[in-house]
């Protein structure tokens, strides 16, 4: 009697041990941390999956923080090199296809973008004559004029002494057409025979400018034969620049004592035209066609970049595809020209009062700040590389462009607009992205940076005394020349500054 009634006992105490020791089982196998009460109805299979699914959640989290802070560290200090990695792979096919910027998702416009080039410059069929010229026919220009006294002497001005109304009945368009551009008689920017004779031959020409020593030759990558046969590859350099090159760069001498410089020919400027050197810098970059005469393409380059698109490629693509003629590149930041001054002022490019001036002209004739009303993309361009065919309208324009930079600031970006608005949308041209400009060459640091006292100017009355030898003796003078209307009552309309940069 007393054992049967034991058995029940035994057998359930049997029964509670199992149970714990498969507790501790579970325990040993799984760690505190992933064990479970098992609970008399659960299902064995869906303990395991639960244990299992928990286990690789946590695993992955784990790989996955891993992953991310070894690549992270790689991917910073690869950037730079990821990027000359891509531009190589580009180089080889002629074309820019990837940038930095592209690599990192943002918000913000691309810096670089694809180039939508044809894939083989043997491939192009140039055009066959030239564009017919419809607006001016004929185009001539002033290169003689009265001696300018300074006070002591009388001398000749490399842009000539333009009057107001002068200025004015430039903008009127006619058939025939004789204007101020530059190169007076005895007013500088002069070339060595031998140079001169060189450039008649040269009908396709890449142009570049180096003055006051701020750049070496950067020689340009990805031409193609055809094109080494086909373009002059032009460096305009100043005498200073001659001389820093020559210490710095190996410069070799054909057989007409023509320098070179790798693909470049060196077109030394003798005489300066101007006392800034930005000022001169305008020269072959807007007057390209009156350095080169018997040129019928030009692709203007920047001393300091290095240009990575094969110039075949660049004349199809922004000039020939769509019948363009004239090609320039919008501004990153900006498309009123007001933005522009201002920028230009925060950045000291120049006298802040003797930009408001220049602008308070502008905005006295008519120039509104850019709205999506015009007609045009941007008044204002990046204008460190123009591809043109020079027709007689388009060489009329560099012109006029060259005078507002004779007559006022050296700030070429602030008065290009303003010829388009005074030419009431009869100069054609095609302003293409920001972010292509971009991808058409490699931008290298000045061997130093500019700097002169009157960038630096805060007041018009920092130019008395002493301080009137800031004031430039050969260019500008229309900002010390009377306006003969009355500018007091204007007001230049707000800037919102869209940006950090300048």
């Amino acid at each position: 009697m007393d054992t049967e009634l034991q058995r029940p006992l035994s057998f359930r105490l049997s029964r509670r041990g199992d149970r714990n020791n498969q507790r501790s089982c579970d325990k040993d196998d799984g760690g505190e941390l992933f064990s479970s009460v098992r609970l008399p109805q659960d299902n064995p299979v869906k303990t395991v999956w639960r244990q299992g699914i928990i286990r690789l959640v946590l695993v992955a989290a784990i790989l996955w923080m891993l992953l991310i802070l070894i690549v992270l560290p790689f991917h910073v200090l690869s950037y730079q090199s990821l990027l000359s990695f891509f531009s190589a792979i580009s180089k080889k096919e002629g074309k820019v296809l990837i940038s930095k910027d592209s690599l990192v998702l943002t918000l913000k416009a691309e810096h670089r973008c694809p180039i939508p080039v044809a894939d083989d410059p043997d491939k192009i069929i140039i055009p066959e004559g030239k564009t017919p010229d419809v607006i001016v026919k004929d185009l001539t220009y002033i290169e003689e004029e009265d001696l300018v006294n300074n006070g002591s002497h009388f001398f000749p001005l490399f842009g000539g002494n333009q009057n107001w109304q002068q200025r004015e009945n430039s903008f009127k368009l006619k058939p025939s057409m004789k204007v101020h551009c530059g190169f007076l008689r005895n007013g500088g920017a002069d070339m060595n025979p031998v140079d001169t004779e060189y450039v008649k031959k040269c009908r396709f020409v890449v142009a570049s400018g180096i003055f006051d020593g701020y750049d070496v030759p950067h020689q340009p990558s990805n031409i193609s034969t055809r094109s080494k046969k086909l373009f002059c590859f032009l460096m305009v350099v100043d005498e200073v620049s001659l001389k820093f090159i020559k210490n710095n760069v190996t410069i070799r001498k054909d057989r007409d004592k023509g320098m070179w410089v790798g693909i470049w020919r060196l077109i030394p400027l003798k005489h300066p035209p101007y006392d800034e050197p930005r000022r001169n810098g305008k020269v072959p970059k807007i007057l390209t066609h009156r350095l080169f005469p018997e040129a019928q393409y030009s692709i203007w380059v920047d001393g300091k970049m290095e240009l990575i698109v094969d110039p075949l490629l660049i004349l199809e693509r922004y000039l020939w595809r769509d019948k363009h003629t004239y090609a320039i590149a919008q501004h990153k930041h900006h498309r009123s020209i007001y933005e522009e001054a201002d920028a230009n002022k925060r950045r000291k490019r120049y006298a802040r009062p003797l930009i408001d001036l220049q602008m308070m002209i502008y905005y006295y004739e008519g120039m509104e700040p850019w709205s999506l009303k015009k007609n045009t993309v941007s008044d204002v361009p990046e204008g460190a590389i123009i591809i043109r065919e020079h027709t007689a309208l388009n060489n009329l324009f560099n012109c006029l462009w060259f005078n507002e930079v004779n007559l006022f600031t050296p700030r070429d970006q602030l008065s290009f607009g303003y010829i388009v608005y005074r030419l009431r949308g009869l100069f054609k041209f095609f302003m293409f992205q920001n972010c292509e400009y971009y991808s058409l060459f490699v931008l290298h640091p000045h061997t130093r940076e500019h700097s002169s006292k009157v960038e630096w100017v805060k007041n018009l009355s920092e130019f008395k005394g002493n301080g009137s030898s800031m004031k430039e003796s050969r260019g500008g003078f229309g900002l010390w020349t009377p306006y003969p209307k009355n500018l007091d009552s204007v007001i230049l309309p707000p800037v919102v500054r869209t940006s950090k940069a300048g």
